[in-house]
C-alpha cells in the first residue's frame, strides 16, 4: 500500500508536500545528514555537504559544496525528491531557487525539543517512524526533554568566534543545550545591535529590520564586566589559537577555560539525543 501524500510544516511556516516518502535527500545540514543515518535512512542521502562528515558512512556521498556556498546546479541535478536546509546554516538566496525547483524542508530549532521534534518530522516524512529503532530514538529525546534540568551551577561565557568577539543569547539552541546540563549563559539577555559600532557601544543601535539579534558581537570588557565562572570554548565554527586563550585569560583571570565539542553543543536532533548525557556527565565536574 502506498502512504498517501504528506504535507509538512517547516520552520518557516512552509507547507512542504510530499507524494510519497522520498527516495533520494541531499541534505545541506550536516546534523540533519547524521540524523538521516541514525534514522536508518543513510542509503537515500545521494548529496551532502562538505561539513557533513559524520557518520564515517557519509564520506561516500557526493557532496554540493559547503554549508554557505550551496551549488544549486549539483543539488538538482541529483534529482532529489527532497532538500533538508536550514535557516540559520544555508544562505537565502541557495535556498530561493532550490525552493522553487525541489521540495525544501528548512529547519530552525531553538531549543533542544525542537530538535527532537524535526527527528520526528523527518522521520514521518520518510515512513520510519514506526521502525523500534526509530521510536526508541526519538522516546529518548522526548524523555531528555521531560527530565527536569540539573540546577545551575555555573555561569559560562561561550565566544564562538573571536574577531569580531561574538557568543549567543538565551533565544538559541546552544544556550538550551547549556540549560539542559545546568550552566548558565552569562550573554542569556544580550540582543545584537546594528551596526557593528552600536554592538560595541561606540554608536547609536539603528532599527534591526528584522534582522537576528541572537548573536551578539561583545567587548572583551563585557565579558570582564560579567565575570563568568567559566569560559567554554567549543573546537567549532572558530578553532581557539594560544593567544585567542591568553586573551580570554586575560580579560577573566578567574574563569576555568573548558574546551567543549562544537558538535555536542550545535548539532541538533539524533546528535543531541547521544550527545546530552554525555554533556550532563561533563558539566558537573566543571
Amino acid at each position: 500500500m502506498v502512504p498517501p501524500m504528506q504535507r509538512l510544516r517547516d520552520d518557516l511556516g512552509r507547507d512542504v508536500c510530499l507524494l510519497r516518502p522520498p527516495r533520494r535527500v541531499v541534505s545541506l545540514v550536516p546534523s540533519d545528514t547524521y540524523t538521516l543515518f541514525a534514522l536508518g535512512c543513510g542509503e537515500r542521502v545521494v548529496g551532502r555537504t562538505t561539513y557533513c562528515d559524520q557518520p564515517a558512512d557519509a564520506a561516500a556521498i557526493p557532496t554540493v559544496g559547503g554549508t554557505k556556498d550551496v551549488d544549486v546546479d549539483a543539488v538538482l541535478a541529483l534529482a532529489p525528491e527532497l532538500v533538508i536546509a536550514n535557516q540559520e546554516e544555508n544562505s537565502r538566496p541557495a535556498l530561493e531557487r532550490l525552493a522553487e525547483r525541489v521540495p525544501l524542508l528548512v529547519s530552525m530549532p531553538r531549543r533542544v525539543a525542537d530538535g527532537v521534534a524535526h527527528v520526528a518530522r523527518l522521520a514521518r516524512a520518510l515512513d520510519v517512524a514506526r521502525a523500534p529503532a526509530v521510536v526508541d530514538l526519538i522516546r529518548r529525546g522526548y524523555e531528555l526533554c521531560a527530565a527536569a534540568p540539573p540546577p545551575v551551577r555555573a555561569t559560562a561565557f561561550v565566544p564562538i568566534w573571536m574577531d569580531p568577539l561574538m557568543t549567543f543569547n538565551a533565544d538559541t539552541f546552544g544556550a538550551d543545550v547549556l540549560a539542559a546540563v545546568g550552566i548558565g549563559n552569562a550573554f542569556d539577555e544580550r540582543l545584537r545591535l546594528y551596526p557593528l559600532a552600536a554592538d560595541l557601544g561606540k554608536a547609536a543601535a539603528a532599527d534591526p529590520r528584522g534582522r537576528d539579534q541572537r548573536y551578539p558581537r561583545v567587548t572583551i570588557e563585557e565579558v570582564a564586566a560579567r565575570a563568568p565562572a567559566l569560559v567554554l570554548l567549543p573546537d567549532e565554527p572558530h578553532a581557539f589559537s594560544p593567544a585567542d586563550r591568553a586573551a580570554l585569560a586575560a580579560a577573566v583571570p578567574g574563569a576555568r577555560q573548558v574546551d567543549v565539542s562544537g558538535r555536542d553543543l550545535f548539532w541538533y536532533g539524533a546528535w543531541t539525543i547521544e550527545a546530552l548525557p554525555r554533556l550532563r556527565t561533563a558539566a558537573a565536574s566543571w
